[in-house]
């Protein structure tokens, strides 16, 4: 994932005039609440499309390899084998960037099938292109809201009706939404989290990464807060093997931040 997508999320809305505060803010906004001139505010997203073109070379991947490797959005539990063509573990992956830390993965796991939510065309595109210079057959995509993907597309884990599960999720680098009145729009909370440890089959686990120790903490305290989970470390955990640093690593160690790591499994 590497991006900035996963864990945007924003109401949108038809809005009236409403007075503010001196700082800009409505005393709604200022409490952290959706505006109340706002009848029915949307629901919270797992992204924000963000500006950016599309390239000539991802667009001719976009033309030539997404009719295979992109799936449609349909409000109906996906068929993982008939999607990938073969039984094989699973792991879902929300908000992958650019794909560059996507594509490393599914090429040093190629028995493992790679299930990829990312919204940003360009993304899509520069995914794509990888897929077709490195040979990979192990990645899919949609090129939709990983919230309605999960409610929608995959069910829960149960051992007599939906025993695929996911054998794994990952979700590096989600935004933090630094500022405290925004911390409600971060994709880790746990409601979601919930959503998320009831589609892992048992022993599969849960990978998020972060380089905005704030925001660690919280994930730390949420990821522990959930039942169906068990943290693999005693805290934060040392970055497994097919994680490579990203740009937003990279970024981060520059600016003297670290980045955490943490890996809870299924109990």
């Amino acid at each position: 994932m590497a991006g900035r997508t996963a864990g945007c999320a924003h109401i949108e809305s038809r809005r009236v005039n409403t007075p503010s505060s001196p700082t800009g803010e409505t005393p709604d906004q200022a409490a952290g609440l959706a505006p109340s001139d706002v009848a029915h505010p949307r629901a919270i997203r797992s992204f924000v499309k963000r500006a950016g073109r599309t390239t000539l070379g991802q667009a001719k991947a976009m033309a030539e390899l997404g009719p295979r490797f992109v799936l449609p959005y349909q409000a109906a539990p996906l068929d993982l084998a008939q999607a990938f063509g073969r039984e094989a573990p699973t792991v879902l992956e929300i908000g992958f960037g650019m794909g560059d830390a996507t594509a490393h993965i599914a090429e040093l796991l190629p028995e493992t099938n790679f299930l990829c939510c990312e919204v940003h065309e360009p993304g899509v595109g520069a995914l794509l292109k990888q897929i077709g210079e490195r040979g990979l057959s192990n990645i899919r995509i949609l090129a939709h809201d990983a919230v309605e993907v999960l409610d929608h597309m995959l069910p829960a884990w149960d051992a007599a009706q939906h025993p695929q599960g996911l054998a794994g999720i990952h979700i590096f680098f989600p935004d933090p939404w630094h500022k405290l009145r925004h911390h409600k729009r971060r994709l880790i909370q746990p409601p979601f989290v919930a959503r998320l440890a009831q589609r892992l089959a048992p022993g599969g686990y849960l990978h998020c990464a972060t380089d905005w120790e704030p925001y660690a903490q919280q994930m730390l305290q949420v990821l522990s807060g959930e039942p169906l989970l068990a943290n693999t470390a005693a805290d934060f955990a040392p970055r497994p093997h097919y994680r490579p640093d990203t740009k937003f690593e990279r970024r981060g160690i520059r600016l003297g931040h670290g980045v955490w790591d943490l890996v809870f499994r299924r109990a």
